[in-house]
């Protein structure tokens, strides 16, 4: 079960955390009736955890949060609301696909790769709702790696060696403590040190440190997922970002930012001035005021909301990009945003949003006109309240939507290359501004090649007639003597 077989020592004598009465979550009253207790959990074990929450001040004097995640020596687990877990499913999914991906090959013996926490907390929640222990980010990576290992050697005659380091990094010395207990709770007390290291400070003073470490097992692929879930948005400049990006060939990021908050204390005020320079987006209106945007701009919240979205991703240095904008009741939205150098890691992105279409809403156009958030909302996600009813909800609605919109689009901008080009090209260079994944570009240019309306010729001059076949080296062109109307 992933534990160790110390657990019964341990629990006797955990440091940080201690049984209450009752092993249903519920306290007895002097009627000898059971009744909850706020602030208290259920645990794995049937323990009942009690957890400390605190309020936290953004820097520019308003509340990033109602409550800060906080575990300390003798406190319990914080409350976890829905909008967090929808984030934890998608890592737990991107890990497994990404890891799927990049061992494809049948000659495959080892897979490296580096999973980074920058803000890793305690590592158990409670549920907000039920009251369950749930489970935090740095327990999410190692299942999902586990998993995808067993998914992979599965069906593999020659297995394939997982080599996965990770770092957990944590500010508060009591916080940390308490995820150590947890590792060594749940049966990775060996690997402390050897290939799991949790340290003790903040990302931003540790991350040379990481990449350095990262680039002495891995020198030239040097892959590595950075999962950024900070607290508000003020935490991880885009200086960070950029030499992230820039120091490791395969690095990948995944940044939570809290936006509404950002824009709810935005103003002509020096401290706003100040915040800004912080991220390191002191031009973020390029010269206009936030007074002037917000008499002048009819919906002058998405206003600021692109100008910070396009401000973040262009000084990040990242070539390909996915937003997800996730949204919350009563607290703010915030976006969760995929930054990497390869198509092929953001297409494994892409088909997350679509795989798990309950999760996320899209509020952008279908096709390729996308510099906007998507948005995924607790009370419309049917596997938890058991209501289903969003707009651009990644179905078979969305899916045809977007394969028409495409269609009518992938003419227009290969109309500009009279020699075409190719399928790689064209995805690569266009994939960053749309919702759909290269299944949906193979459906529209199948839509294309169905009535005429383009030509796809293959390496060897094969002209190719189904959707099915198309490669990334196939080209796309119009047809001869092809009449193209504006």
């Amino acid at each position: 079960n992933g534990r160790s077989t110390s657990s019964a020592s341990a629990k006797s004598s955990n440091p940080h955390f201690s049984s209450s009465s009752g092993g249903d979550g519920a306290r007895t009253g002097r009627n000898g009736q059971k009744r909850r207790t706020d602030g208290f959990c259920r645990g794995e074990r049937g323990m009942i955890l009690r957890y400390t929450p605190t309020v936290v001040v953004n820097f520019m004097g308003g509340n990033v949060s109602e409550k800060h995640y906080d575990w300390a020596p003798g406190a319990r687990p914080p409350l976890i609301k829905q909008h967090s877990l929808a984030k934890h499913e998608i890592l737990r999914a991107y890990l497994i696909a990404y890891m799927q991906t990049l061992t494809s090959s049948p000659r495959q013996e080892e897979f490296r790769l580096t999973l980074v926490d920058g803000f890793a907390g305690g590592g158990v929640y409670c549920h907000a709702t039920t009251g369950s222990e749930v489970l935090g980010s740095p327990f999410i990576m190692l299942e999902a790696a586990r998993e995808a290992e067993l998914i992979i050697n599965q069906a593999r005659q020659k297995k394939i060696h997982f080599d996965i380091h990770y770092f957990f990094i944590e500010a508060k010395t009591a916080t940390a403590n308490v995820l150590r207990h947890q590792l060594v709770e749940r049966g990775y007390g060996e690997r402390l040190n050897k290939s799991i290291f949790i340290l003790n400070g903040r990302f931003n003073d540790h991350s040379e440190k990481v990449v350095q470490a990262i680039k002495a097992r891995s020198p030239r692929s040097a892959k590595a997922i950075f999962l950024l879930d900070q607290y508000g948005y003020s935490e991880v400049p885009v200086s960070l970002l950029y030499m992230l990006m820039h120091s490791l060939a395969g690095a990948e990021i995944i940044l939570t930012f809290a936006v509404d908050s950002f824009i709810n204390f935005a103003s002509d005020h020096p401290i706003t001035k100040r915040g800004l320079e912080r991220i390191g987006v002191s031009d973020l209106l390029h010269g206009r005021s936030f007074e002037e945007i917000k008499s002048t701009e009819e919906n002058w919240r998405l206003f600021i909301q692109s100008c910070l979205y396009k401000e973040i991703v262009e000084a990040s240095g990242a070539s390909y990009y996915t937003p997800f904008f996730v949204r919350t009741n009563g607290h703010g939205d915030y976006w969760l945003l995929h930054l990497s150098q390869r198509s092929r890691a953001r297409d494994v992105m892409a088909r997350i949003h679509w795989d798990k279409n309950n999760y996320f809403i899209h509020y952008g156009g279908a096709g390729l006109n996308m510099f906007q958030m998507l948005g995924y909302v607790p009370e419309m996600d049917s596997t938890y309240t058991g209501q289903f009813d969003l707009d651009f909800c990644f179905d078979n609605l969305a899916k045809e939507k977007s394969i028409k919109c495409l269609a009518d689009q992938i003419p227009r901008l290969i109309h500009p290359n009279p020699k075409g080009m190719t399928f790689g090209n064209f995805f690569s260079t266009t994939c960053y501004s749309t919702p759909a994944s290269t299944a949906i570009y193979r459906d529209a240019l199948g839509l294309l090649l169905k009535y005429k309306e383009i030509q796809i010729i293959g390496e060897d001059g094969t002209e190719r007639r189904s959707a099915n076949r198309i490669h990334d080296t196939d080209l796309i062109s119009l047809p001869k003597q092809q009449f193209f109307h504006f």
